[in-house]
């Protein structure tokens, strides 16, 4: 008598197969890599790879995002909520050695922020500063949806008055109906009675209520090595970034700076930080949008000390934040 075929075995074979044919239209379609390139990263032959790319167009995996969640990111993703005890986690698959630092998670974040501007019921949503976030703000379509609320997390305001470069807030009113919500501040004051006086306006004072209200928030993270985005970026000096390496510092959110355990520093220059505080995480879901292995240290903190409950990062991050 004939046997029956092990069905469970093919459909673990199409499983793979469909995650390498995502993977493979992920590196063709979002990174941009050519055949031969795909197939040097996937180790397969050239005409492997292209069939791969022609299985991802035929599966409908491709579209503007892939449409396949490919099986190690899920993995990563249910271990670093477990982890880290986050309600929401999304890894993207990792193209080493792409010159792109947002690649990936720009593309995710864009799609959480518009299924966020997509629902019905009203929403105000905080959003950060940075590389990351405006990159993802620029791949937006245009979103009407004047039912929701932007706030502004952090002063939008550049050292030399001019506004701040990676401020994320007028970009992405040019792309929502929503009504949005500046915060005309500097980063960082230039003392904390400078801080003072400027929260004491009756405008800045009412976007700090709304910041201190918002049901979902998206920020980036910060490292402070040498190459800072803080001291990049010109907010703080050399010898405040070597002031703060010192004590212990190793990342920021929305300028506030936190060591290894995720405790704010004291006073330096969290006390001229301008930025609203971290939303409440018992009543917000805050979302960190980074990856990189300069930022793995920052993001461990910061979740250990759930000073953020949700993430969206690549597969070498995550792998990293597991290890």
């Amino acid at each position: 008598m004939a046997r029956r075929p092990d069905s469970g075995k093919t459909k673990d074979v199409n499983k793979t197969k469909l995650d390498d044919a995502a993977r493979a239209g992920w590196l063709y379609y979002v990174a941009g890599n050519t055949q031969d390139e795909i197939a040097a990263k996937l180790g397969v032959s050239r005409q492997t790879a292209q069939r791969l790319v022609s299985l991802a167009v035929s599966e409908k995996l491709v579209k503007v995002r892939l449409d396949h969640p490919i099986a190690q990111c899920m993995d990563y993703a249910a271990r670093l909520q477990e982890r880290y005890g986050l309600d929401e986690v999304e890894v993207v698959p990792s193209d080493p050695g792409h010159p792109d630092t947002t690649l990936g998670i720009a593309q995710a974040v864009a799609a959480r922020i518009e299924k966020v501007l997509s629902a019905s019921e009203p929403v105000t949503m905080g959003i950060g500063t940075g590389r990351t976030l405006k990159a993802a703000v620029e791949q937006l379509p245009f979103i009407d949806c004047p039912h929701h609320s932007i706030v502004s997390l952090t002063g939008n305001i550049a050292p030399d008055g001019s506004a701040a470069f990676y401020n994320v807030v007028f970009t992405l009113a040019d792309k929502v109906s929503a009504p949005s919500f500046p915060m005309p501040l500097p980063v960082i004051a230039a003392s904390a009675g400078e801080r003072a006086l400027l929260h004491e306006q009756a405008g800045i004072g009412r976007t700090l209520e709304r910041a201190g209200n918002v049901q979902i928030a998206i920020v980036g993270v910060g490292d402070l090595g040498p190459d800072a985005p803080l001291y990049d970026d010109g907010f703080i000096t050399h010898d405040e970034l070597a002031a703060l390496q010192k004590v212990g510092a190793v990342g920021e959110i929305l300028g506030w700076t936190y060591d290894a355990d995720g405790q704010l520093v004291d006073g330096m220059i969290n006390e001229r930080v301008a930025s609203a505080p971290l939303p409440d995480r018992a009543h917000a879901l805050v979302i960190a949008a980074a990856k990189g292995e300069s930022k793995v240290e920052a993001i461990r903190a910061a979740l250990r000390r759930r000073l953020v409950n949700g993430l969206i990062t690549d597969e070498d991050t995550a792998r990293a934040l597991l290890a």
